[in-house]
């Protein structure tokens, strides 16, 4: 699975987007998870890699709660009222 590992990617998606991801991640980890109980996983450094890059999204959408850092969303509503008034 291609994810966005980066954390200045990750800011630029929509909470939507960030979302969806956080449930494909989590059915992921579920998957591997199994796999691993099941002594059928390959990839044990795949478990460590899907649980980091699950915190990373949570870490961004948690900065966007406390207003570190901008919401992409919020930012283009400014823009097309700011062009509306003009």
């Amino acid at each position: 699975m291609a994810t966005a590992n980066n954390a200045t990617e990750l800011r630029g998606l929509s909470r939507e987007a960030l979302n969806k991801q956080v449930r494909e991640l989590k059915e992921e980890l579920f998957t591997l998870r199994f796999q691993a109980a099941t002594g059928q996983l390959e990839s044990h450094g795949r478990l460590r890699a899907v649980r980091k890059d699950i915190a990373r999204i949570y870490t961004v959408i948690q900065e966007r709660n406390l207003g570190i850092v901008s919401d992409p969303e919020l930012d283009a509503d400014t823009e097309a009222t700011a062009t509306e008034k003009a």
